[in-house]
């Protein structure tokens, strides 16, 4: 792990921030690209961008003191400290927050909803990817032991609380390496012909398949319910929601078929 990319002093940048930053730039850039080549106003897709990365820090903290919510209420000081305000949050809850705040952005500028959202679907996919790496920097949302020849060990106490000198999964670069081959897969389906809502409903498929498959490597404070994590759950919902998506998408007309943009407007 390198939780400190640089530092003076007491004073350091985060390597986690750093890399979710980055990885917010990636997603921006892939969608900007793909709403040039659909045409779309560049103003209006990056102020959509803004506020639901926005929304998506916000929902993250909140998800993170709801799932927490028991150390919260006993530690209520510890909401407002350094720690908590570097870290990651809960992934799900930001993807909530980001979904809704969209859903009414794209109403009030008569956006067309599915295939805004499959213009960024495969940004999100390459945001997560290096976001990941954040993580495993950090050493937060670590994985349970194991005697794996990959398993990882993290050394720092500025990992805290996370076990330190245990061999454990490593999660976080597994989701890292999905959310990559998911942004392949996206990213080349985006830019062919394709139904609406194909992209976001594939995305929501594979990352909540991923996602619930990699949980049972995690560690979980929160505990279970009825045998699976919080996240599981939501992941289940969102797989429901993408599978949903495809099939309302099939049943469009060929009329609302999103076409293959021509090259000359790929340039």
């Amino acid at each position: 792990m390198y939780p400190k990319l640089f530092s003076v002093g007491s004073f350091f940048i985060p390597t986690y921030g750093v890399l979710v930053a980055l990885g917010f730039l990636a997603g921006l850039f892939v969608t900007m690209r793909l709403a040039k080549q659909r045409g779309l106003s560049p103003d209006v897709i990056t102020n959509l961008a803004v506020y639901c990365a926005i929304a998506g820090v916000l929902g993250a903290k909140l998800f993170m003191f709801l799932f927490d919510f028991n150390y919260y209420l006993k530690n209520p000081g510890e909401i407002f400290t350094m720690s908590t305000l570097q870290a990651a949050g809960v992934f799900h809850g930001g993807f909530i927050a980001a979904f809704v705040v969209a859903i009414f952005y794209m109403r009030q500028h008569k956006l067309a909803a599915l295939p805004t959202m499959d213009i960024f679907a495969p940004g999100v996919a390459i945001g997560q990817a290096v976001g990941r790496l954040g993580c495993f920097a950090a050493g937060c949302c670590w994985g349970r032991e194991c005697d794996l020849p990959w398993g990882v060990r993290f050394r720092s106490d500025f990992a805290a609380p996370v076990p330190l000198d245990k061999t454990l999964h490593p999660v976080q670069l597994y989701e890292s390496a999905a959310n990559l081959v998911i942004f392949a897969v996206l990213y080349r389906l985006a830019s062919r012909e394709h139904r609406a809502g194909q992209v976001i409903g594939l995305y929501l498929v594979l990352y909540s398949t991923v996602r619930f498959v990699i949980e049972f490597f995690r560690n979980h404070e929160q505990g279970l319910v009825a045998g699976l994590s919080l996240t599981q759950w939501i992941s289940a919902g969102l797989f429901a929601l993408g599978v949903g998506i495809l099939l309302w998408g099939n049943q469009l007309s060929r009329s609302r078929i999103v076409k293959r943009p021509a090259l000359s407007t790929s340039r």
